[in-house]
């Protein structure tokens, strides 16, 4: 085999290499193009588990890890856990931003399980 051959052979097998490892794919949830943008879209159809991010303030604590979180369009119960506040202050004056899906259980109201919160600047 001549050198030039076994270069280009080389090259080949770097390029299905990087070529697989570009296959990795995301499996979580996302947020698709009809995700609804609001939280008064949240509440008129509620999609078990639809992956949804918004924009607005958690007005009150109303549980333990339960908070009431409002948009401007109306309000929705939101369910952060303690460690994704990650200690930080946050009162019904910081903008947030949520990311999360809809809970919708049978019988009850639809409410948010946040998996992200973030503090928009």
């Amino acid at each position: 085999m001549t050198l030039h051959r076994k270069f280009i052979i080389s090259v080949a097998a770097a390029c299905a290499v990087l070529a697989g490892s570009a296959q990795a794919q995301y499996v979580g949830p996302s947020v698709g193009p009809d995700a609804p943008k609001t939280v008064a879209a949240v509440l008129k159809n509620p999609v078990d588990d639809q992956a949804v991010v918004l924009r607005g303030h958690l007005l009150r604590k109303v549980g333990n890890e339960k908070y009431t979180f409002s948009d401007g369009t109306a309000e929705i119960r939101v369910e952060i856990d303690n460690k994704v506040f990650m200690n930080r202050k946050i009162d019904a004056k910081t903008l947030v931003e949520i990311r999360g899906e809809v809970e919708k259980d049978f019988m009850e109201s639809p409410e948010i399980d946040v998996d992200v919160l973030t503090v928009v600047q």
